[in-house]
């Protein structure tokens, strides 16, 4: 049987993956999927950390600059989406018999535990897979910064940042079909190239840190447990080149 390369991960999932073709809200059946994506990589003995945007339900900087509501009250209104994204995943991976632990950056002990770094470590060691709600807890703050801040704490091995396209490209590869796509850049090429891996705020934290990322495409089944088992899928972010 084949080990995986990374022993603890932190996987970004945005909250618009979860709502699958109907664009809002949850699909059942991409949670069931991506719940038994976690599980069979869980299963190689990998710890597991995620961070869910909000984007089916709402998203912040938009609303503060379409609808000019207050930034950082529209950025809170995110954060507590992210919370109900957390849960909704944690109750798809509990019925599918993985046990989990849903920590929020915005204390609401009803419904989560507060997140407290050392906690969070302790739980990925018993085995249980962890998700980050609430973002930073900041407003002004992305979920990639989130992840990237999380990664950080945790000392995960990598960020992986599940997308629905195969990787980093140097142009929209929907919009230009000679687009080319990346398997390796570092982050600082990534920065200076402004290519949409991350913000540059989450991107930078990464670099700082030595923080790999893998950028990859989620709806493709099976992609989660490969990037985890070292094949070539997505493209590799890293401070030097691969």
């Amino acid at each position: 049987m084949r080990s995986a390369v990374y022993q603890r991960i932190l996987l970004k999932l945005s909250g618009e993956m979860l709502a699958g073709e109907q664009g809002f809200g949850f699909d059942p059946l991409v949670l069931a999927r991506f719940s038994q994506e976690v599980i069979a990589t869980h299963s190689l003995g990998v710890q597991i950390g995620v961070v869910i945007g909000g984007g089916n339900i709402f998203r912040g900087m938009p609303a503060s600059a379409e609808g000019g509501m207050d930034r950082a009250h529209a950025d809170y209104m995110g954060m507590l989406a992210t919370v109900i994204n957390a849960l909704a995943l944690q109750d798809a991976l509990e019925r599918a018999g993985c046990y989990t632990r849903v920590m929020s950056a915005i204390h609401m002990e009803q419904v989560c535990e507060p997140y407290i770094r050392r906690r969070a470590i302790a739980h990925l060691n018993k085995g249980r897979v962890v998700i980050f709600g609430a973002g930073t807890g900041n407003p002004y703050f992305s979920t990639d910064t989130a992840a990237s801040l999380r990664a950080a704490e945790i000392q995960a091995d990598v960020i992986l940042k599940a997308t629905k396209v195969d990787g980093i490209y140097d142009k929209d590869p929907k919009k230009h079909p000679d687009a080319v796509r990346f398997d390796h850049i570092t982050h600082l090429d990534a920065l200076q190239r402004g290519l949409k891996v991350m913000d540059a705020t989450a991107l930078s934290l990464c670099m700082e840190n030595g923080i790999p990322v893998v950028v990859f495409d989620m709806g493709t089944p099976g992609n989660l447990k490969r990037v985890v088992l070292g094949d070539a899928v997505g493209t590799h972010v890293a401070s030097l080149p691969s």
